[in-house]
């Protein structure tokens, strides 16, 4: 404790749930100094986040938890829409094979074996420390630093920590968000379900691997097929109902009576959550940031909640390191929201959409968005929004045909994936080797040496482009004095010496 107490640490983070230990992780790679502060002495056990897809999988795989979770996640066929005649209104097949992002569209998992997984890999990083069972009772920002007073809640002895910066992923009820002064952009939906985990006594393969939306306009529910032995329901609560009322064991096998009793299941775990939309207006003030749940919430009719959080870490670490270390200006730190809160907003209103065609106030929206398969059956696919605009020029430029837009991960010729031979780091992606006698300050891949990637560059009509750490396309490029310009320069600010052209291939 008192090493922690003098240390100036590059970053505190508050927080360590899934978004806290991801950013955590990714700030260690960086050879940055870290410290977590949680106010919990022991990892929650129980389920919460049930859902994850494959760019957050990417991320995962940069962190290096990907193999050993794979072992304990359920890959997930997809989701279902009936309505209260069990005839299906719309579907949400996900792919069963192995996608562009290099794996699977969607996995089912159980959250605390992913957080286990992600604090046995910080715990390797002789850089990062992590103070459990402490509060954070104060914050104060300096010119050149924040001082984070905390209270170690078994004895209640106070020490001052300082960091360069503080991220809170402190969840919605966010001290630092409040430090900050954001007030929250409602998006309109506003609900309370209860949430019911049960573990099976044994197997009931009738009640199928597909998650399942009961659009019913008394009591719409969900149903989750999760791994191994674990199933969830989630279930509208009507207005008067109280918390103890759902929440007894009597009301709960009444209300999961059509599919399931306690002779096949027993509980372990039951919650009411209120769903909701929002989004902080701000992000950040001066070296205070918010990520995850303190930064926005969605209905999780996407299972995009805890990606949401995970993608904010992706984006900000890289950030955070390159003005750590003095390569970037302040700049880059505004860009963070710039560029989440448009893409965040995104999945959070379509989520609503989906809410209403569950909860059958508004089915129209949702079915705006879906195409008929052969059978006539309704259905939606999985949306993949470019990042927002930022007023920095070096990270997404608004008049690019690529800029902002998800990378793929094809194989090396090594059997490789790309961000495993890549890591944490900005990568030149180009058609043909680069003239010898340029010096590139990034990591540069040809096509000729690795044809896989020629694939890539031709679906995006272009010769080169420019990826960042994260995974987004911070520019692209045609002619070889701007694919020059881009091995030379490098992130963060490639784009002032780019200017985009219309596709001549």
């Amino acid at each position: 404790m008192e090493e922690a107490r003098t240390q100036l640490f590059d970053v505190a983070i508050v927080g360590y749930g899934p978004t806290g230990a991801t950013l955590a992780n990714l700030l260690a790679q960086c050879d940055l100094s870290v410290v977590v502060i949680e106010r919990n002495e022991v990892m929650y056990h129980l389920p919460r986040a049930v859902h994850f897809d494959d760019e957050t999988m990417r991320i995962f795989q940069t962190v290096g938890v990907s193999d050993s979770l794979r072992e304990k996640i359920r890959v997930n066929p997809g989701m279902r829409f009936v309505d209260h005649q069990k005839s299906v209104i719309l579907e949400w097949p996900r792919p069963q094979e192995v996608g562009l992002q290099g794996w699977h569209a969607s996995y089912r998992l159980h959250q605390p074996d992913l957080e286990q997984l992600l604090r046995n890999k910080l715990s390797g990083y002789s850089t990062a420390v992590v103070l459990k069972g402490t509060e954070v009772i104060n914050i104060e920002q300096h010119a050149e630093n924040v001082s984070v007073l905390c209270r170690d809640i078994s004895n209640g002895l106070e020490q001052s920590l300082n960091a360069k910066y503080l991220v809170g992923c402190d969840g919605a009820n966010s001290l630092v968000r409040g430090a900050i002064g954001s007030d929250l952009d409602d998006l309109g939906f506003n609900e309370r379900w209860l949430v019911v985990d049960l573990l099976l006594k044994r197997e009931r393969p009738d009640l199928g691997d597909y998650s399942i939306q009961f659009c019913d306009p008394v009591r719409p529910m969900t149903y989750c097929r999760n791994p191994a032995k674990r199933r969830r329901w989630e279930i509208t609560m009507l207005e008067g109902e109280t918390d103890e009322e759902v929440t007894c064991s009597d009301a709960i096998w009444k209300f999961l009576r059509p599919w399931i009793t306690a002779e096949d299941a027993e509980l372990e775990r039951t919650a009411v959550y209120t769903f909701q939309s929002v989004v902080a207006k701000k992000w950040r003030k001066g070296r205070l940031f918010i990520a995850g749940d303190a930064a926005h919430l969605t209905p999780p009719f996407m299972g995009q909640g805890m990606c949401a959080g995970i993608r904010d870490a992706a984006n900000l670490a890289w950030k955070l390191a390159l003005r750590i270390k003095g390569t970037a200006d302040e700049g880059i730190l505004d860009s963070y929201q710039q560029e989440r809160s448009p893409h965040v907003r995104t999945f959070i209103e379509m989520a609503i959409r989906l809410g209403g065609l569950i909860n059958t106030i508004d089915s129209p929206s949702a079915l705006a968005q879906a195409e008929n398969n052969a059978a006539g059956t309704a259905r939606i696919s999985s949306i993949t929004p470019p990042l927002g605009a930022s007023d920095l020029g070096g990270l997404v430029s608004s008049n690019g045909p690529h800029c902002g837009c998800l990378f793929s991960q094809p194989i090396l010729r090594d059997g490789q994936r790309l961000d495993d031979a890549v890591g944490y780091s900005p990568v030149l992606i180009v058609r043909n080797p680069l003239n010898r006698n340029v010096t590139p300050v990034i990591s540069v891949l040809d096509a000729e040496t690795h044809p896989n990637l020629a694939k890539v560059l031709d679906g995006l009509n272009t010769n080169a482009v420019l990826v960042r750490p994260d995974r987004y396309i911070a520019a692209s490029a045609i002619f070889e004095n701007d694919i020059i310009d881009m091995a030379t320069t490098g992130l963060p600010s490639p784009i002032s010496v780019i200017k985009e052209r219309e596709p001549t291939l």
